[in-house]
Protein backbone atom coordinates (compact mmCIF):
# COMPACT_ATOMS: atom_id res chain seq x y z
CA UNK A 1 0.00 0.00 0.00
CA UNK A 2 1.63 3.21 -1.19
CA UNK A 3 1.78 6.08 1.24
CA UNK A 4 2.04 9.60 0.02
CA UNK A 5 4.44 11.88 1.91
CA UNK A 6 3.29 15.33 2.66
CA UNK A 7 5.90 17.82 1.41
CA UNK A 8 6.08 21.20 3.10
CA UNK A 9 5.33 24.15 0.88
CA UNK A 10 8.38 25.69 -0.71
CA UNK A 11 9.32 29.20 0.20
CA UNK A 12 9.01 31.62 -2.68
CA UNK A 13 12.21 32.39 -4.56
CA UNK A 14 11.88 36.07 -3.67
CA UNK A 15 11.92 35.38 0.08
CA UNK A 16 14.99 33.20 -0.38
CA UNK A 17 16.84 36.10 -1.95
CA UNK A 18 15.71 38.38 0.87
CA UNK A 19 17.08 35.90 3.41
CA UNK A 20 20.43 35.73 1.66
CA UNK A 21 20.60 39.50 1.49
CA UNK A 22 19.87 39.73 5.21
CA UNK A 23 22.80 37.41 5.93
CA UNK A 24 25.16 39.44 3.73
CA UNK A 25 24.04 42.84 5.01
CA UNK A 26 26.00 42.94 8.34
CA UNK A 27 29.29 42.04 6.67
CA UNK A 28 28.61 44.47 3.84
CA UNK A 29 27.88 47.34 6.23
CA UNK A 30 31.00 46.54 8.25
CA UNK A 31 33.15 46.56 5.10
CA UNK A 32 31.66 49.84 3.88
CA UNK A 33 32.04 51.57 7.26
CA UNK A 34 35.53 50.42 8.21
CA UNK A 35 37.22 49.71 4.86
CA UNK A 36 35.65 51.47 1.89
CA UNK A 37 34.75 54.73 3.66
CA UNK A 38 38.24 55.31 5.17
CA UNK A 39 39.88 54.59 1.81
CA UNK A 40 37.51 56.98 0.04
CA UNK A 41 38.20 59.65 2.68
CA UNK A 42 41.94 59.19 2.19
CA UNK A 43 41.59 59.59 -1.58
CA UNK A 44 39.59 62.80 -1.08
CA UNK A 45 42.22 64.17 1.33
CA UNK A 46 45.00 63.41 -1.17
CA UNK A 47 43.61 66.10 -3.49
CA UNK A 48 43.46 68.73 -0.75
CA UNK A 49 45.94 71.32 0.52
CA UNK A 50 47.11 72.34 3.97
CA UNK A 51 47.81 75.84 5.20
CA UNK A 52 51.30 75.78 6.73
CA UNK A 53 50.32 78.56 9.17
CA UNK A 54 46.93 77.42 10.44
CA UNK A 55 47.30 73.73 9.48
CA UNK A 56 43.75 73.78 8.10
CA UNK A 57 42.96 71.57 5.13
CA UNK A 58 41.19 72.99 2.10
CA UNK A 59 39.92 70.95 -0.81
CA UNK A 60 40.81 72.57 -4.11
CA UNK A 61 41.22 69.26 -5.96
CA UNK A 62 44.85 69.91 -6.79
CA UNK A 63 47.49 67.42 -7.90
CA UNK A 64 50.28 69.23 -6.06
CA UNK A 65 50.60 66.47 -3.47
CA UNK A 66 51.24 63.90 -6.17
CA UNK A 67 53.75 66.19 -7.88
CA UNK A 68 55.79 66.29 -4.66
CA UNK A 69 56.29 62.54 -4.97
CA UNK A 70 58.81 63.26 -7.73
CA UNK A 71 61.28 64.22 -4.99
CA UNK A 72 64.33 61.96 -4.80
CA UNK A 73 63.74 61.35 -1.09
CA UNK A 74 60.39 59.66 -1.65
CA UNK A 75 61.52 57.84 -4.79
CA UNK A 76 64.49 56.35 -2.94
CA UNK A 77 62.22 55.41 -0.04
CA UNK A 78 59.84 53.58 -2.38
CA UNK A 79 62.74 51.77 -4.05
CA UNK A 80 64.24 50.84 -0.66
CA UNK A 81 60.88 49.51 0.56
CA UNK A 82 60.40 47.44 -2.59
CA UNK A 83 63.94 46.06 -2.37
CA UNK A 84 63.60 45.11 1.29
CA UNK A 85 60.15 43.64 0.70
CA UNK A 86 61.48 41.58 -2.22
CA UNK A 87 64.46 40.44 -0.13
CA UNK A 88 62.19 39.43 2.75
CA UNK A 89 59.88 37.56 0.36
CA UNK A 90 62.77 35.67 -1.23
CA UNK A 91 64.21 34.91 2.21
CA UNK A 92 60.87 33.59 3.45
CA UNK A 93 60.58 31.45 0.31
CA UNK A 94 64.07 29.97 0.68
CA UNK A 95 63.55 29.19 4.36
CA UNK A 96 59.86 28.27 4.19
CA UNK A 97 59.98 25.90 1.22
CA UNK A 98 62.01 23.10 2.89
CA UNK A 99 60.10 23.59 6.14
CA UNK A 100 56.74 23.31 4.37
CA UNK A 101 57.96 20.27 2.39
CA UNK A 102 59.05 18.55 5.61
CA UNK A 103 55.67 19.24 7.24
CA UNK A 104 53.77 18.03 4.17
CA UNK A 105 55.70 14.76 4.09
CA UNK A 106 55.29 14.13 7.83
CA UNK A 107 52.32 12.23 9.19
CA UNK A 108 50.31 11.95 12.35
CA UNK A 109 51.47 13.55 15.56
CA UNK A 110 54.76 14.75 14.07
CA UNK A 111 52.95 16.81 11.46
CA UNK A 112 50.64 18.29 14.11
CA UNK A 113 53.59 19.28 16.29
CA UNK A 114 55.40 20.88 13.35
CA UNK A 115 52.32 22.89 12.36
CA UNK A 116 51.89 23.94 15.97
CA UNK A 117 55.51 25.10 16.05
CA UNK A 118 54.86 27.31 13.03
CA UNK A 119 51.72 28.86 14.51
CA UNK A 120 52.89 29.31 18.12
CA UNK A 121 54.71 32.64 17.42
CA UNK A 122 51.36 34.17 16.44
CA UNK A 123 50.22 33.65 20.02
CA UNK A 124 52.81 36.16 21.25
CA UNK A 125 52.50 39.90 20.78
CA UNK A 126 53.99 41.10 17.51
CA UNK A 127 55.62 44.12 19.19
CA UNK A 128 57.13 41.97 21.96
CA UNK A 129 58.65 39.58 19.42
CA UNK A 130 60.11 42.49 17.47
CA UNK A 131 61.65 44.03 20.59
CA UNK A 132 63.18 40.64 21.40
CA UNK A 133 65.21 40.91 18.21
CA UNK A 134 66.71 44.17 19.49
CA UNK A 135 68.46 42.15 22.20
CA UNK A 136 69.44 39.38 19.79
CA UNK A 137 70.91 41.77 17.20
CA UNK A 138 72.56 44.21 19.59
CA UNK A 139 76.36 44.44 19.71
CA UNK A 140 76.52 41.88 22.54
CA UNK A 141 73.50 39.89 21.41
CA UNK A 142 73.41 36.17 20.70
CA UNK A 143 73.08 36.50 16.90
CA UNK A 144 75.85 39.10 16.64
CA UNK A 145 78.25 37.04 18.75
CA UNK A 146 77.48 33.93 16.69
CA UNK A 147 78.22 35.77 13.43
CA UNK A 148 81.45 37.11 14.88
CA UNK A 149 82.46 33.62 16.04
CA UNK A 150 81.81 32.22 12.56
CA UNK A 151 83.70 35.20 11.07
CA UNK A 152 80.71 36.13 8.95
CA UNK A 153 80.81 39.66 10.36
CA UNK A 154 83.74 41.76 11.48
CA UNK A 155 84.09 42.68 15.13
CA UNK A 156 83.36 46.34 14.42
CA UNK A 157 80.29 45.67 12.25
CA UNK A 158 76.91 46.58 13.71
CA UNK A 159 73.74 44.74 12.76
CA UNK A 160 71.09 46.52 14.81
CA UNK A 161 69.59 49.66 13.24
CA UNK A 162 70.66 48.62 9.75
CA UNK A 163 68.74 47.38 6.68
CA UNK A 164 69.97 43.86 7.50
CA UNK A 165 68.28 44.00 10.91
CA UNK A 166 65.01 45.14 9.33
CA UNK A 167 65.19 42.37 6.73
CA UNK A 168 65.82 39.76 9.43
CA UNK A 169 62.82 41.05 11.36
CA UNK A 170 60.62 40.94 8.26
CA UNK A 171 61.65 37.36 7.45
CA UNK A 172 61.06 36.19 11.01
CA UNK A 173 57.68 37.90 11.29
CA UNK A 174 56.18 36.87 7.95
CA UNK A 175 57.75 33.42 7.61
CA UNK A 176 54.62 31.55 8.82
CA UNK A 177 52.57 33.34 6.14
CA UNK A 178 54.84 31.72 3.55
CA UNK A 179 55.01 28.28 5.16
CA UNK A 180 51.28 27.67 5.54
CA UNK A 181 50.24 28.27 1.87
CA UNK A 182 53.22 26.23 0.71
CA UNK A 183 52.24 23.41 3.05
CA UNK A 184 48.68 23.37 1.68
CA UNK A 185 49.94 23.26 -1.91
CA UNK A 186 52.53 20.55 -1.19
CA UNK A 187 50.01 18.48 0.75
CA UNK A 188 47.81 18.27 -2.35
CA UNK A 189 50.57 16.82 -4.57
CA UNK A 190 50.01 13.17 -5.39
CA UNK A 191 52.90 11.14 -3.99
CA UNK A 192 52.64 8.75 -6.94
CA UNK A 193 53.91 11.54 -9.21
CA UNK A 194 57.02 11.90 -7.05
CA UNK A 195 57.55 8.14 -7.03
CA UNK A 196 57.10 7.95 -10.80
CA UNK A 197 59.72 10.66 -11.34
CA UNK A 198 62.14 8.77 -9.09
CA UNK A 199 61.48 5.51 -10.93
CA UNK A 200 62.27 7.24 -14.22
CA UNK A 201 65.74 8.11 -12.97
CA UNK A 202 65.31 11.67 -11.69
CA UNK A 203 67.47 12.72 -8.77
CA UNK A 204 65.99 14.22 -5.62
CA UNK A 205 66.80 17.72 -6.83
CA UNK A 206 65.40 16.86 -10.26
CA UNK A 207 62.16 15.61 -8.72
CA UNK A 208 61.86 18.81 -6.72
CA UNK A 209 62.69 21.05 -9.68
CA UNK A 210 60.53 19.33 -12.30
CA UNK A 211 57.61 17.95 -10.27
CA UNK A 212 57.28 19.32 -6.75
CA UNK A 213 58.08 22.99 -7.27
CA UNK A 214 55.96 23.51 -10.43
CA UNK A 215 52.95 21.87 -8.75
CA UNK A 216 53.43 24.03 -5.66
CA UNK A 217 53.46 27.31 -7.61
CA UNK A 218 49.92 28.32 -6.48
CA UNK A 219 51.15 28.15 -2.89
CA UNK A 220 54.30 30.08 -3.82
CA UNK A 221 52.27 32.87 -5.39
CA UNK A 222 49.86 33.10 -2.46
CA UNK A 223 52.76 33.10 -0.01
CA UNK A 224 54.54 35.86 -1.93
CA UNK A 225 51.38 37.94 -1.84
CA UNK A 226 50.85 37.40 1.89
CA UNK A 227 54.47 38.33 2.63
CA UNK A 228 55.29 40.95 0.00
CA UNK A 229 52.20 43.16 0.31
CA UNK A 230 52.29 43.86 4.08
CA UNK A 231 56.10 43.95 4.14
CA UNK A 232 56.13 46.79 1.59
CA UNK A 233 54.16 49.09 3.88
CA UNK A 234 55.61 47.81 7.16
CA UNK A 235 55.92 50.41 9.92
CA UNK A 236 56.62 48.72 13.28
CA UNK A 237 59.65 46.60 12.32
CA UNK A 238 61.64 49.46 10.67
CA UNK A 239 60.76 51.77 13.56
CA UNK A 240 62.10 49.29 16.17
CA UNK A 241 64.94 47.49 14.37
CA UNK A 242 65.89 50.26 11.97
CA UNK A 243 65.65 53.23 14.31
CA UNK A 244 65.90 56.56 12.49
CA UNK A 245 68.57 55.22 10.12
CA UNK A 246 66.50 52.79 8.03
CA UNK A 247 63.05 54.09 7.13
CA UNK A 248 60.59 52.35 4.87
CA UNK A 249 57.63 53.81 3.04
CA UNK A 250 55.24 53.15 5.92
CA UNK A 251 57.40 55.22 8.26
CA UNK A 252 57.38 58.17 5.85
CA UNK A 253 53.58 58.01 5.59
CA UNK A 254 53.22 57.82 9.38
CA UNK A 255 55.54 60.81 9.86
CA UNK A 256 53.38 62.95 7.61
CA UNK A 257 50.31 62.13 9.68
CA UNK A 258 51.74 62.02 13.21
CA UNK A 259 54.68 64.45 13.20
CA UNK A 260 54.23 66.90 10.34
CA UNK A 261 50.42 66.93 10.38
CA UNK A 262 50.21 67.17 6.59
CA UNK A 263 47.21 64.92 6.04
CA UNK A 264 46.79 65.67 2.31
CA UNK A 265 50.38 64.78 1.44
CA UNK A 266 50.33 61.77 3.74
CA UNK A 267 47.14 60.60 2.01
CA UNK A 268 48.80 61.03 -1.39
CA UNK A 269 51.71 58.88 -0.23
CA UNK A 270 49.33 56.21 1.06
CA UNK A 271 47.21 56.23 -2.10
CA UNK A 272 50.33 55.84 -4.24
CA UNK A 273 51.46 52.83 -2.24
CA UNK A 274 47.96 51.36 -2.33
CA UNK A 275 47.88 51.77 -6.13
CA UNK A 276 51.21 49.97 -6.54
CA UNK A 277 50.06 47.14 -4.30
CA UNK A 278 46.76 46.87 -6.19
CA UNK A 279 48.57 46.53 -9.53
CA UNK A 280 50.77 43.81 -8.02
CA UNK A 281 47.75 41.96 -6.63
CA UNK A 282 45.86 42.09 -9.93
CA UNK A 283 48.89 40.82 -11.86
CA UNK A 284 49.58 37.95 -9.47
CA UNK A 285 45.90 37.05 -9.16
CA UNK A 286 45.54 36.72 -12.94
CA UNK A 287 48.70 34.61 -13.02
CA UNK A 288 47.34 32.38 -10.25
CA UNK A 289 44.01 31.99 -12.05
CA UNK A 290 45.76 30.83 -15.24
CA UNK A 291 47.84 28.32 -13.29
CA UNK A 292 44.74 26.92 -11.57
CA UNK A 293 43.07 26.46 -14.97
CA UNK A 294 46.10 24.53 -16.23
CA UNK A 295 46.32 22.29 -13.18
Amino acid sequence: MASSAVTPPRRPHRWRRVGRGALILPGLLWTLAFFVAPLALMVVYSFGQIDIITFKTTFGWTLENYRQLNNDIYIHTIIRSLEMSAGATIGCLLVGCPVAYTIARSRGRVQTLLLLGVMVPFWTSFVVRTYAWVNLLSNDGLVTRALHALRLESESAQIIYTPMAVTIGLIYTYLPLMILPLYVALERIDTQLVQAASDLGASRFGVFRRVVFPLSMPGVIVGCILVGVPATGEYVIPAILGGDKTLMYGNVVANQFLRVGDYPFGSALAVTLMSLVTVFLVATRSRLARMEEIT
